[in-house]
């Protein structure tokens, strides 16, 4: 074998490793913001993932490493929606008794008209109580990457929280997380199911 057959063996055997190892897996970073982390999945392929954040708002220093303040019960790390009747869970979805949740279509993040009432309920609590903070929770149903449904859920939490802001409550007030997939409410494989892990949670703090 000449020296200009073995250059081209070498070439093509390195850029063939080269493909492969971009055909892989890709590794998902940890999601550091808290939480666990087909047909038609909420995966679209939209490439458009954007960035995860979670959004901390001035006075935050006393929380707790899940970004909690203390554990009084409060917000859906600590509460037992998970253990309550499927009808509450329907209705209350993991958010503080004070808020409403609002659910969303398939594999989207704006607002539904149908949600509007819940957003003006939440807007009016915080109007009227104007020391009070709210964590929204971002969440998918767990169709679909959990790199994905993490970005798709920031984008949920996000347009609640530009709701908010439309509605006259302070920025610094609200903070988001998102949790995609990581912890469905409702573990059954139905679209039932589906629709209600849709959905973003608001938690007092």
């Amino acid at each position: 074998m000449n020296v200009l057959s073995r250059l081209f063996l070498a070439v093509t055997l390195s850029c063939t490793l080269s493909f492969l190892g971009g055909c892989g897996p890709k590794p998902v970073s940890p999601y550091t913001g808290g939480g666990g982390a087909g047909s038609s999945t909420e995966d679209s392929g939209d490439s458009r993932l954007g960035s995860i954040t979670e959004e901390f708002s001035p006075g935050t220093e006393g929380l707790d490493s899940t970004g909690r303040s203390g554990g009084d019960g409060s917000g859906s790390m600590y509460g037992d929606a998970d253990q309550q009747s499927d009808a509450y869970k329907r209705e209350h979805g993991r958010s503080s008794p004070e808020f409403k949740p609002i659910y969303f279509c398939f594999d989207e993040s704006g607002i539904r008209s149908d949600q509007l009432p819940s957003m003006e309920h939440n807007g009016d609590y915080l109007r009227n109580n104007p020391s009070a903070h709210v964590l929204i929770e971002g969440n998918t149903d767990i169709r679909g990457t959990s790199e994905y449904n993490l970005a798709l859920g920031e984008r949920r939490a996000v347009a609640a929280k530009n709701y908010l802001r439309e509605y006259g409550i302070d920025e610094s007030r609200i903070r988001t997380i998102s949790y995609g997939k990581e912890r469905p409410l409702f573990t059954g494989q139905s679209e039932d199911d589906h629709a209600f892990n849709r959905r973003d949670d608001f938690i007092l703090e």
